[in-house]
């Protein structure tokens, strides 16, 4: 399966889109501020849920998206990395947190695709997002 987010925005090559979002250290958390590229994947998201997964044995992720999806796609990008993640075999939780409701569809689908749980969540349920993804629990 091959889907990728196309994002409405500018990217700057020398600034990532992506920014991470401190945790309690059990989860990798990343905030989209602009159109996620190739590079902000394999240089930003890549290196930091591979050291998670060598660390604690299981990956906990959260991504958050302060910017509008446009549509989704099909990338070739996205695919390799999709694949190479799910190879992993260490997926626990994962969650997106926007306000896209096609996109939290999505995500809720991938928990019958991939090992593991996904949720996909509103903005306005941050905080709830962020303690599933560290804890497993819900409010």
């Amino acid at each position: 399966m091959a889907c990728a987010f196309n994002f409405i925005g500018t990217h700057s090559n020398s600034e990532f889109m992506i920014q991470p979002i401190p945790t309690s250290g059990n989860a990798a958390a990343f905030r989209a501020r602009g159109p996620m590229t190739a590079e902000d994947y394999f240089n930003v998201l890549v290196p930091a849920v591979t050291s998670l997964a060598e660390r604690i044995n299981e990956i906990n992720f959260l991504l958050v998206m302060d910017t509008e999806i446009k549509s989704f796609a099909s990338a070739h990008w996205m695919e390799d990395a999709i694949l190479g993640l799910k190879n992993l075999g260490r997926w626990n939780r994962a969650a997106l947190v926007t306000d896209s409701d096609a996109a939290i569809s999505f995500t809720n689908a991938l928990t019958d695709l991939v090992p593991g749980q996904f949720k996909g969540f509103k903005k306005e349920a941050f905080e709830e997002a962020m303690l599933w993804v560290q804890t497993g629990e819900s409010r």
